[in-house]
């Protein structure tokens, strides 16, 4: 079947109302759940991910259909797929690439590494040693590589989805919170549920059908400059900063026994990258505003790697998740009926 394609005026009305933009991405969602059982809270929040220009660490055990969900979510916008198995033995230019000298010819060629893709999975990424796993964090912030003194920008958009087995400990460097914080958000994936395990069997006994494209990069773009213009009310901004405030110092949010469990809040990147991702959600959820809901529906995608917890905590087997779960009961929201909309 021939790629789907939405004609000009529907681009143009995309990047007009959020309700076209908003049947545009449902499409997309649909046509990856074709392929993919089980997972829409991770592929919206993916989908979020790439609107807003962030990057997704993924926990879970093997066998989630990670491989699958980025391949059938790149195919689906027209984007291409890389795959990097993350091994002790990898090297930093086995990620961005290296000068190679050709049989007969006269100087080096560059040839790029994998990372030079839309889609990529970093596939346990804690196996790589610091080396390997700056080099692709030095990727994902500043959209390019350095090889040989020259400057190689990767393709737009650029979604990095870095999985760690949370499982297993041996043979692991684990990520440093300083390098941790650069992803935008931080997905727990657990098995999926015993009727959805069953569909996913099923599937696997017939031909699936290929995927099929609908929207192209442009189209793509066109969304993602939609969502940038989404309006956010100074009172939700504020909601988002106190949410991260909190976590910094409980005791001022009237969470005093928090104060003991907690090493290291939410650093600014927090909030900030709460707001932009709210935007996205909104959007995706045909609106063009942002509501407190979609602050608070992310917060904990957002904000659950970038706090610290002490000793005590782990010692309790406190979460990062039940601190988040107490201070989102703690924070008031602000009431829709306070917000100013945008026309």
């Amino acid at each position: 079947m021939p790629p789907h394609h939405h004609d000009d005026d529907a681009v143009f009305a995309a990047s007009r109302r959020p309700e076209a933009a908003r049947r545009a991405l449902h499409e997309v969602l649909h046509e990856v759940q074709r392929t993919v059982v089980g997972q829409d809270d991770l592929l919206e929040r993916l989908l979020v991910a790439v609107l807003t220009g962030g990057h997704v660490l993924l926990e879970g055990v093997p066998g989630l259909a990670k491989t699958l969900t980025v391949r059938t979510l790149a195919q689906t916008v027209g984007g291409s797929f890389g795959r990097i198995q993350f091994t002790p033995d990898l090297v930093p230019s086995d990620v961005v690439g290296t000068r190679v000298l050709r049989p007969g010819a006269t100087g080096f060629d560059v040839e790029l590494g994998p990372v030079f893709c839309h889609f990529l999975l970093a596939d346990e990424v804690n196996r790589a040693p610091a080396k390997v796993q700056s080099a692709l964090l030095e990727v994902m912030q500043e959209r390019q590589a350095t090889i040989a003194g020259v400057s190689h920008h990767v393709p737009e958009p650029f979604l990095v989805l870095a999985t760690q087995n949370p499982v297993e400990s041996e043979g692991t460097y684990p990520l440093p919170e300083a390098q941790t914080d650069r992803f935008l958000m931080k997905l727990v994936v657990d098995y999926p549920d015993a009727a959805d395990e069953v569909d996913v069997v099923g599937r696997s006994l017939v031909q699936q059908a290929p995927t099929r494209e609908q929207l192209t990069l442009e189209e793509l773009e066109a969304v993602s400059a939609l969502a940038r213009e989404v309006h956010v009310d100074r009172r939700v901004i504020g909601y988002a900063v106190s949410l991260a405030e909190a976590t910094r110092f409980p005791a001022r949010h009237g969470l005093q026994d928090l104060e003991r469990l907690v090493a290291l809040g939410a650093s600014p990147r927090g909030p900030l990258g709460l707001v932009h991702a709210a935007r996205s959600l909104a959007l995706l959820r045909g609106r063009g505003h942002v509501r407190a809901e979609d602050v608070a529906d992310l917060a904990a995608d957002v904000l659950r790697h970038r706090i610290t917890p002490t000793y005590e905590a782990l010692a309790e087997g406190v979460r990062a998740d039940d601190v988040l779960a107490r201070v989102l009961d703690a924070v008031p929201r602000p009431a829709a009926s306070d917000l100013r909309i945008a026309a």
